[in-house]
């Protein structure tokens, strides 16, 4: 039996062990998927989100434990981690059950009396979630409530590295009374899910991950006729403007990049600053990031984490030496944060200033602790800026001034816009992005538009 093990960015020890799903296995899991979601569709609307808001409770109710289990998988501190559960978790998992009658009701056009018309929507059958470690709850309740809402059955897929995340879902789900077969998880590799995606029993896939995965999964499809929604992070700009609240920009901005130790497909990466106020930001925004305590998550006195893996630690080092090697300044003094240390995942937060875009800090996902300021002369520069990435996930704008935001707003290639606000999805919102953040959309009424597919009637009497 082949089996992984999550060792925990807590002390690098082995935290839990559990086996790789086999062939039979995965064909059992398909076989069930497929046969149970013919029974489930027939099942009323009202009935399933009945069995869902269950399951949603039971969730709910455990978030300190199952938050302390997330900080030994991932490492994120555990002052934090039950937030994921309590509160982001339950505000989209609430929204999208009561979102799911005007989602899914039939749509009726006008115009042809004495003729039935109308167009439904239908579930797919069976929907693979495949969902990644930084927030893994959050990543997976996007699609996989709506899923299951809409009358499809579900197989999820988490990260290896946080693989209890998947079995509290069954649990879940079970003491909800959702009929066998309805959700599954499965801890398959890369071979296994692509042999999934391959399979004719599976009818759509939700991928949130990086580039080369998402790449990877477009692949395993590119033989079938499915639906592949992808959700492929970001290098997301935020644009503080000559008349923005400083103080109230600073603390939310650091709190954008920084916050789960910047491990975020939404975080601020990149930060633009109107030359009137660039001194006066950063000053401010200094002071916050050096108030941030670096140390072990399960204390709950930290507020910074260490990252998922030492490799993902001197991946962002990397960034900043190159960075440094090319003329940038560091504002934080790493010896404030004793935790630091290099050959662990326990990395201090950085200000980098005198960046440009010829550097890998200001182009190239970070996925860490880390950002780059540049001064901007006016609002145009900044909106150059802020577009010049092959991503386009979200972009935050920091001004008193509404219409302003709005209208910088329409100028940018970005999926959302925020205006003095960061890393946060409204439920109500469509998330989605441009260029290589992926395609599809997950959240709003608009999200159950890929995970069903449209039938139209046209019921004429006999003449």
């Amino acid at each position: 039996m082949r089996t992984f093990k999550v060792i925990t960015p807590v002390d690098g020890s082995v935290y839990l062990e559990r086996p790789y799903a086999e062939e039979a296995e995965i064909e059992a899991a398909l076989e069930r998927a497929k046969s149970a979601q013919v029974a489930w569709r027939r099942v009323p609307l009202e009935a399933r989100l009945a069995l869902l808001k269950k399951a949603v409770d039971w969730i709910v109710e455990r978030a300190e434990e199952l938050g302390e289990e997330l900080t030994w998988q991932m490492g994120r501190p555990i002052a934090h981690s039950p937030w994921e559960l309590s509160r982001s978790f339950k505000e989209r998992a609430d929204y999208m059950l009561e979102a799911a009658p005007r989602a899914l009701s039939d749509f009726v056009p006008q115009g042809a009396p004495g003729i039935r018309r109308k167009i439904r929507r239908e579930p797919l059958g069976t929907v693979l979630v495949l969902a990644p470690w930084n927030y893994p709850w959050l990543t997976s309740v996007n699609s996989v409530l709506p899923a299951l809402a809409a009358g499809n059955a579900v197989i999820l897929k988490v990260s290896s590295q946080t693989p209890l995340v998947a079995e509290r879902y069954q649990e879940a789900f079970a003491a909800a009374g959702l009929p066998e077969g309805v959700f599954q998880y499965l801890h398959a590799d890369h071979d296994r899910v692509a042999r999934m995606i391959q399979d004719p029993r599976v009818d759509f896939v939700a991928f949130t991950g990086s580039v080369p995965g998402g790449h990877a999964v477009v692949k395993a499809a590119s033989d079938r006729f499915i639906g592949v929604g992808l959700e492929l992070g970001g290098k997301d700009p935020a644009y503080v403007a000559d008349d923005a609240d400083l103080a109230f920009a600073a603390e939310n901005v650091a709190d954008g990049a920084f916050f789960n130790a910047g491990q975020s497909c939404a975080a601020i990466e990149r930060v633009y600053v109107h030359e009137k106020v660039y001194d006066a930001f950063l000053e401010a925004l200094v002071a916050v990031v050096e108030g941030y305590r670096l140390g072990d998550p399960t204390d709950k006195e930290t507020t910074l984490g260490p990252l998922v893996k030492t490799s993902a630690a001197e991946f962002v080092r990397g960034q900043i030496a190159e960075a440094l090697a090319k003329g940038a300044k560091a504002l934080i003094d790493e010896a404030r944060f004793p935790a630091s240390r290099p050959g662990t995942p326990y990395l201090a937060p950085q200000v980098l200033v005198d960046v440009d875009h010829s550097m890998r800090v200001m182009k190239e996902e970070s996925f860490g602790p880390v950002i780059g300021v540049m001064r901007v002369k006016d609002d145009e520069e900044a909106i150059r800026l802020m577009n010049d990435s092959d991503y386009g996930l979200t972009a935050s704008i920091w001004t008193r001034d509404l219409e302003r935001a709005e209208r910088i707003g329409e100028a940018l290639e970005t999926g959302t816009v925020f205006a003095n606000r960061a890393d946060y999805l409204d439920p109500a919102l469509a998330w989605t992005g441009v260029k290589d953040t992926g395609r599809g959309i997950t959240l709003s009424e608009l999200g159950y538009h890929q995970l069903t597919r449209v039938k139209s009637y046209h019921l004429r009497p006999v003449p």
